[in-house]
């Protein structure tokens, strides 16, 4: 079933890539703001959100929907699909390469397919669990894997930051704390494809605080199937915290991540 799962996803989001791209060559506006004025809306968001339900719905009506830009919606299948429809608007904006459909389907609230597609590029990631409880994925149809082993001081970090000044704030604190730690940062704007990038052995971690379940679903799954493990929990700004890195060096990064002051005092672990 996850493997069809995925599929579908992939139909859905090569047809949104396709609205994106036209979208893009018209030229882009942002239509609102959301959290704060550099948290940007475009009617591309809405418009690819609302294509993907509908190629989604006609083949499965009876499943349930978690999206950035629409309303949720209950389902009575056990199945539910968690849509990111532009995620990395502000470079959607700007016409810069990284910007990514993102889809994800759970059932019965394990995420069990995955896709992040590229738009500016077309490069395809996809996942899926298989019957095992391993994941399988790929990177345009080609298995990726994590990066190997290396001593902390040599690890490529990738993070992000929040759109609320307050927040980056305490970021910007924690990444000071970090940046001598590691070799050094790097910041693209997309979650989902960060994600992609860890599992497709061009990083060697990932850390941010104040990402949403549409941002790191479907990259999650991928990751997880490239060998890396995901922790999921609150951070230091009271927002959710993902770490990400390769399973063979994931306890020693979270350690570094929780010393930098990442993490909320007393925080667990979960991991996906």
């Amino acid at each position: 079933m996850s493997a069809e799962l995925r599929d579908i996803a992939l139909d859905a989001a090569r047809a949104a890539v396709a609205l994106i791209r036209e979208r893009a060559e018209e030229g882009v506006t942002v239509a609102h703001t959301k959290s704060s004025d550099v948290d940007v809306v475009t009617a591309t968001d809405h418009d690819s959100e609302r294509l993907i339900r509908e190629l989604i719905r006609a083949q499965r009506p009876d499943d349930a929907f978690l999206g950035e830009e629409g309303d949720d919606e209950d389902g009575t299948t056990g199945v539910r699909w968690i849509i990111d429809p532009i995620d990395g608007t502000v470079n959607f904006v700007y016409g810069l390469p990284e910007y990514a459909v993102s889809i994800a389907a759970e059932v019965d609230g394990v995420v069990v397919a995955g896709v992040v597609v590229n738009a500016a590029t077309g490069v395809e990631y996809t996942a899926h669990r298989r019957s095992d409880g391993g994941v399988e994925a790929c990177k345009d149809g080609r298995p990726v894997g994590v990066r190997p082993p290396a001593p902390l001081h040599q690890r490529l970090v990738i993070t992000g930051f929040s759109y609320d000044a307050a927040q980056r704030e305490l970021q910007a604190r924690c990444l000071v704390a970090l940046l001598p730690k590691v070799r050094d940062i790097r910041r693209h704007g997309s979650c989902a494809l960060e994600l992609c990038h860890l599992a497709d052995g061009q990083a060697d971690a990932y850390v941010e605080e104040g990402v949403n379940l549409w941002d790191y679903a479907a990259g999650a799954l991928v990751a997880e199937g490239a060998g890396a493990r995901i922790g999921v929990r609150t951070g230091v700004g009271g927002r959710t915290l993902v770490v990400a890195a390769p399973e063979h060096g994931f306890d020693e990064f979270l350690a570094a991540v929780v010393e930098a002051g990442y993490a909320a005092t007393g925080g667990d672990d979960p991991e996906l």
